[in-house]
């Protein structure tokens, strides 16, 4: 309403205007300037009013106005104030002409904004247009002033800018009406830009007869001009003007055919009119015009044979889309026969990506109507997966899935989703279309097979539950059980449940939690199951063990209640309890086996001390002398006899708090964890050896001895044992000192008792010694590339020789070094030695820089300053990180030490690398890949050696490089000494290796000599 209010008020404005300029010919100069100031103030007011999405046309059009106001009011000036009637060239005239560019430039912003400079075809239409009326123009209004005499330099280009400066607007006003010619403000601004036109052609004839009138009719086309472009911007579809048409461009129709027509005649016409004056003088202006509206209407038919073309390949892809998605068994199929359609029938190189969503899919946002076409969104406007679809590009068009045959359905079956630019899509836009509904019968057809068989499943279904041996039960709100299946009466006893309390059938014992995990459900609404075991009574009175699985169903329509699943699990239960009992029974007498025996063990040492008692634990082994000539000479029948009976007088004369068990054959085991006095144990184990003097009734009176061996805890409760396993040890040594000082005793564990334990001190004390007076040497073994026979690196291998001159494996002196810790200033002995070798070999010229593998133990890498210990030496010695490689063992990860995976992965962020040595020889190796980042692995003799003739050898190492090739680390193969196995693992995709087959370990000296022979055999080579 307001709108109209300001148009009428600006149209009295324009017309008071244009009523002064002919009624009042003296006042000229203020009436142009009340209409300029009136249409720039409307354009300026609609700006503002109406706020388009791109103003600057409309204040380029202002501009012009402004020009062209500018321009009038100085001609009138010059004209009326000053007498200059003839003033040409004058300021007036640059400000006119200056109008034109500008107006032409607005024009053209608008049209662009329209079209976004896509529509081709309206351009050359407008082209076309303009050719056509050029020649007119040229020979009424430019040729004159050509040929004028008289004429001078400034005048002529002057006059002639006029009609070019017409025929530029007369391109632009043909583009723009047939760019929009329904829109109000179109349609004015076009009627403005006419008038001007008219005007411009009627100054330019009048010209030719005499000087202008001012005032005359003729200026009534420039009032029209000025109120027209005024009135444009007040029109509120001013706006619409800055705003993209979401539509094709135009096709070629009978309008613009017949209109191609007309313009095509008009050029021959102006040739004939031009001869029939008995001369042909605008012959070469005719031809050209001729020429370019030939080329032009060439290129718009080919413009339409393309399109065509491209409608026929749409066509054939669509026709082709019936088989494509007829062929589709479920939706994630349909989905993707859509998506290659949409691909086929995208333009090639045409960027796009297409999704069909179902309606767990479908965009929240604004969703269409069922009946409604498809729209273009931009992706602003998009929700969810749609909006996920549209990721990357301006727009999609979103396809209802609407079965054409069948409106009278309200939702769509889904939405095919196109992202791609705006051209493209609007090209497409019919075709994907049909391709929508064809999706949408697919759908339709995919979900129709479903419903089928999903009837057919719960039919299938129906049987199980009548078929099951499991219990359905559906109890309601009110805990009362609504409906059961038919195998209740076989599980819970005779006689129907329905309308039965359901805690009424748990076990007292277990009813509190059976009532708090049904509330819990109730309240939770959780629909998965969950599971829990309870103890439930029959209906005749018999007690079992159920597993009960709940589910919440109440917000089903079908089900509306919490459906329980029951589950006997009687028998079940029983047998985990024997085969629990199994565990940690011996089965023949019934007594504790090994296993609890040690946690027993465990648990007593744990408690020493703990009370302030200074109390003592021990541990009698027991064996039976010469058993086993009572199972040769009498049969293991009576062998088991006797040890029933064994069993049966330990238990009589240790009661409880002691434990009595047996661990294996003819071998018993006493814990005795409360004692007071240091002798007690001695005490103890002299009464057992006398018990047995009597003989054994339940074997016939036979007579049988036993041994004691006794290990036990120091007078502070705290155990000198490292465990039970070491406590049994020693009460192992002591049975077999009383076995081996005459049987029929007991002994107690002494230090002196073990040769193992003897040796491991001398070999600790000449380590030490070793180690102090360097009496260590490193040799180096090489690591090599089975496929070029490169040296990659060296492995650093410590050696000892002992003071008697023999040399002492490393499986001997390497785990009394680690159980005494000398393994530590050993292990940074061998890093700092085999650093300093290897900086060494790097002085001479090398064609490949080398790697040195260090092996560390467990104790160094648990050690809080390893880290700093492997970066100094690498400092020290000014080597790379990355030509280090510390191996370690599965030994230094079996516990969970978190010091261990720290210095590991500060370590290799420093750039040294870590192998995993001796791979599948130990325990979870995979595990140790998941939770250690490592750089390489190294496969353990064992598994090369037999691998040229074991087949089971070569699968198990084949098994590990593929492993280690999925993970993307390489594999080095030791203790490779033949060329069998060298070529086997070259076929199983090993590598590298190392081994006696390429060289034994070899000083550092050796080395370097090595190295030097390589590069010089292979400088040579090259």
């Amino acid at each position: 309403m307001r709108s109209n209010a300001v148009l009428a008020g600006y149209g009295t404005w324009v017309l008071a205007g244009g009523l002064a300029v002919h009624a009042f010919p003296a006042w000229h100069m203020g009436s142009w300037s009340m209409l300029a100031l009136g249409s720039l103030a409307a354009v300026a007011y609609g700006i503002v009013r109406h706020r388009p999405a791109h103003p600057a046309a409309w204040w380029l059009l202002a501009l012009a106005l402004a020009m062209f106001g500018a321009g009038h009011v100085l001609n009138d000036l010059l004209t009326t104030v000053l007498g200059r009637n003839d003033a040409l060239p004058s300021a007036a005239d640059a400000l006119f002409i200056a109008m034109y560019p500008l107006a032409a430039a607005a024009l053209l912003l608008l049209v662009r904004h329209r079209t976004g400079g896509r529509d081709r075809a309206s351009l050359l239409d407008a082209l076309s247009f303009t050719v056509a009326v050029a020649p007119l123009l040229w020979i009424f209004l430019i040729d004159p002033h050509v040929h004028e005499a008289g004429a001078g330099w400034p005048e002529r280009p002057i006059a002639i800018a006029y009609p070019l400066g017409d025929v530029l607007l007369l391109a632009v006003l043909a583009r723009l009406l047939i760019t929009d010619r329904r829109r109000p403000a179109a349609l004015l601004l076009a009627v403005g830009t006419a008038g001007m036109l008219v005007s411009d052609v009627l100054h330019g004839l009048r010209q030719h007869d005499g000087p202008w009138q001012v005032g005359g009719p003729y200026d009534l086309g420039w009032i029209v001009f000025y109120g027209a472009w005024g009135a444009a911007a007040l029109h509120p579809t001013m706006a619409e003007l800055t705003v993209s048409r979401r539509q094709l461009p135009a096709e070629l129709d009978l309008r613009r055919l017949t209109l191609l027509m007309a313009t095509s005649l008009v050029v021959p016409a102006a040739l004939l009119g031009d001869a029939l004056t008995g001369t042909v003088r605008h012959g070469l202006m005719i031809a050209l015009c001729s020429t370019a509206l030939f080329l032009l209407v060439l290129l718009r038919m080919s413009g339409v044979v393309a399109r065509h073309t491209r409608a026929l390949e749409r066509e054939r892809t669509l026709r082709s889309a019936g088989a494509s998605l007829v062929a589709a068994t479920d939706l994630d199929a349909v989905a993707a026969a859509t998506r290659g359609l949409v691909a086929r029938l995208v333009p090639p190189g045409a960027a796009h990506r297409a999704a069909l969503l179902v309606p767990a899919d479908v965009p929240t946002r604004a969703p269409l109507d069922a009946a409604a076409a498809s729209e273009l969104r931009s992706a602003a406007e998009l929700d969810d997966s749609a909006a996920e679809v549209a990721r990357g590009f301006p727009c999609a068009l979103v396809c209802p899935l609407v079965l054409r045959d069948h409106p009278e359905r309200a939702s769509p079956a889904g939405w095919l989703v196109v992202a791609a630019d705006e051209p493209v899509l609007l090209t497409l836009r019919g075709a994907l279309d049909v391709l929508a509904s064809l999706a949408a019968l697919a759908v339709e057809r995919v979900r129709l097979v479903g419903e089928m068989s999903r009837r057919d499943t719960e039919a299938y279904f129906r049987a199980l539950v009548h078929h099951t041996n499991d219990v359905i039960l559906i109890v309601g709100d009110d805990g009362r059980i609504r409906d059961a299946s038919p195998s209740t009466p076989t599980v819970l006893g005779p006689g129907s449940l329905v309308g039965t309390d359901i805690l009424d059938l748990v076990d007292p014992r277990d009813r509190g939690a059976a009532e708090h995990a049904l509330m819990l459900a109730a309240r939770s609404g959780v629909s998965e199951y969950s599971t829990r075991n309870y103890r439930v009574v029959r209906t005749d009175g018999t007690r079992i063990e159920v597993e009960v699985s709940y589910r919440d169903l109440r917000t089903d329509p079908s089900v509306r209640g919490i459906v329980l699943t029951l589950r006997d699990i009687t028998e079940q239960r029983r047998l985990q309890r024997e085969l629990a009992d199994r565990a940690f029974h011996d089965a023949l007498t019934g007594l504790p086996n090994r296993v609890q025996f040690q946690d027993r063990v465990e648990r007593a040492l744990s408690r020493l001390g703990t009370d302030g008692n200074h109390v003592r634990a021990g541990v009698l082994l027991l064996g039976l002398d010469d058993f086993s000539l009572v199972n040769d000479a009498m049969g293991h029948a009576v062998g088991d006899e006797l040890l029933l009976a064994v069993a049966g007088r330990l238990t009589d004369m240790l009661e409880p708090p002691h434990t009595v068990a047996r661990l294996s054959g003819d071998e018993f085991a006493v814990l005795v964890d409360d004692v007071e006095q240091g002798d007690d144990l001695e005490q103890l184990a002299e009464h057992v050896v006398e018990a047995f003097d009597a003989p054994i009734a339940a074997a016939g009176g036979l007579a049988i001895s036993v041994s004691v061996g006794l290990a036990g805890t120091d007078s502070t409760g705290v155990s000198d044992a490292v465990g039970p396993a070491e406590l049994l040890r020693r009460a192992d040594l002591a049975l077999r000192a009383a076995k081996e000082g005459g049987k029929n005793r007991w002994r107690r564990y002494e230090a002196d008792m073990g040769l193992a334990v003897l040796d491991r001190v001398a070999v600790r004390t000449e380590l030490r010694e070793a180690l102090a007076a360097g009496g260590f040497r490193v040799q180096y073994q090489p690591i090599v590339d089975l496929g070029g026979g490169r040296t990659i690196g060296f492995e650093a291998l410590v050696r000892w020789t002992d003071p008697r001159g023999q040399v002492v494996p490393p499986s001997q002196f390497i785990p009394v070094a680690e159980q005494t810790g000398l393994i530590l200033p050993l292990g940074a002995w061998v890093l700092d030695r085999a650093l300093a070798d290897l900086a060494d070999w790097h002085r001479q010229p090398l064609r490949h820089p080398v790697r040195v593998n260090v092996n560390v133990s467990a104790h160094q890498v648990r050690t809080a300053d390893f880290v700093a210990q492997v970066l100094d030496a690498l400092a020290r010695h000014r080597v790379p990180a990355d030509h280090l490689v510390l191996e370690i063992t599965e030994t230094a990860l079996l516990a969970d030490d978190r010091q261990v995976t720290a210095n590991l992965a500060a370590l290799r962020r420093h750039g040294v690398r870590i192998a995993l040595d001796d791979f599948g020889t130990g325990f979870a190796s995979l595990d140790y890949l998941r939770v250690h980042a490592v750089d390489s692995l190294k496969i353990d003799r064992s598994f090369v050696d037999g691998m040229e003739s074991s087949s089971r050898q070569t699968a198990l190492v084949r098994t590990i490089v593929h492993l280690a090739h999925a993970l993307d680390l390489p594999v080095v193969a030791e203790g490779v000494e033949t060329p069998a196995q060298r070529d086997a693992l070259l076929l199983v995709g090993c590598r590298l290796a190392q081994g006696y087959l390429f060289s034994p370990p070899i000083t550092a000296d050796d080395a370097r000599h090595w190295l030097h022979d390589a590069t010089s055999v292979t400088a040579a080579a090259g």
